[in-house]
């Protein structure tokens, strides 16, 4: 067991207190509930958006009634928009008790084609990271698997897209989505339900800061989601500097539990660097960021991102030049590197940009 350590985030965030939101719940709850119908037709009247009218499900009264003796059917609220240059959208949702999480609503330019959706999963973040806005704010409390599910619902019966086939989603935004585990994997659980939104697990990616004992929960469990690793430096001595969960578990151990992972046919690591000038963005760093892959350098995602600033942090993007020579550094070592410019810079929606 590689996580046999005790760590600052083994407690778990604070949560909400009240009754369960409709939108987190399963078939077989409603039915042991007592759904006075089908309780998959009822599921798929909360679930698909599409079908609603005026933002909200369009239940019946029966099912209405049924719904608020126990549950509740609030749903985030589209507090604020604020469009990019590039068509990317950032949303300031409000929950029901007044705190407010940012989502990244991200349509391809070609039309009726893919939006990726980067949702959040915590108010806040507990990690520390000294490059990331979120990490600033500290974690307020988690979401709930209702309010995960809810932000997405809500942002689709207003933007789109119209069908969830055409929809990918990624735990990028707000929060460590490892220290959320149990309400991301409910949420997860109903997002590929057959009788909802049906969106493939190899649809959904977790992104993490390396919560060893999080992937190690994660690994087990079904539908598993792809994983992303946000790496961000080559020693322990820098990514201690800049990503407090280091400390507890370095390098090392980090690559082990890639290792324990259990990789299926044709499932892919991605693996997130953002480079910060002077900091970690030489090519030493570049060759020691291969040697710590090794078998793993080759097949997988590896994306390079220059450092999105911002005003709660000093680092800087490097050089349009460096960037490009730790590219090529990556590169001629047989990586399949990606040099991701973010979308919504413009509008601080960009990674490691989201804070409210």
């Amino acid at each position: 067991m590689l996580s046999d350590v005790s760590s600052p985030w083994d407690a778990p965030a604070p949560e909400k207190v009240g009754r369960p939101s409709a939108f987190g719940l399963l078939p077989g709850e409603l039915k042991a509930r007592g759904c006075p119908n089908d309780a998959n037709h009822l599921f798929s009247l909360l679930q698909r958006p599409w079908n609603w009218a005026d933002g909200t499900p369009k239940l019946g009264k029966d099912n209405r009634t049924f719904l608020e003796s126990f549950a509740d059917l609030s749903l985030p609220k589209m507090d604020e928009s604020i469009e990019s240059s590039d068509g990317t959208q950032k949303l300031a949702l409000r929950l029901t008790d007044g705190r407010r999480i940012e989502t990244v609503h991200m349509p391809r330019v070609v039309k009726n084609a893919r939006v990726t959706m980067c949702i959040s999963s915590q108010v806040g973040c507990a990690m520390g990271c000294t490059f990331c806005a979120t990490g600033a704010m500290g974690i307020l409390r988690n979401l709930t698997a209702g309010e995960i599910v809810g932000q997405i619902l809500s942002v689709m019966s207003v933007l789109g897209p119209g069908t969830s086939s055409r929809l990918t989603l990624v735990f990028m935004g707000m929060g460590e989505p490892l220290h959320n585990l149990e309400h991301v994997h409910r949420a997860i659980q109903v997002l590929t339900h057959t009788s909802g939104l049906n969106i493939p697990a190899r649809r959904i990616t977790v992104s993490t800061s390396g919560l060893v004992s999080g992937i190690e929960k994660l690994a087990k469990l079904r539908p598993r989601p792809l994983l992303a690793l946000s790496l961000n430096a080559s020693t322990d001595e820098a990514r201690s500097r800049t990503m407090p969960v280091n400390k507890v578990w370095n390098l090392a151990k980090l690559r082990a539990a890639l290792d324990t992972w259990g990789l299926r046919s044709n499932e892919k690591f991605t693996f997130e660097y953002v480079l910060l000038a002077g900091e970690n963005d030489t090519d030493e760093d570049a060759d020691r960021l291969v040697a710590w892959l090794g078998p793993l350098s080759r097949g997988h995602n590896l994306n390079l991102i220059p450092m999105n600033e911002h005003a709660a942090s000093d680092f800087h993007e490097p050089s349009e030049a460096r960037i490009q020579a730790f590219s090529d550094r990556l590169k001629g070592h047989g990586c399949f590197v990606t040099v991701r410019r973010s979308r919504g810079r413009d509008v601080n929606a960009a990674c490691g940009q989201l804070a409210k």
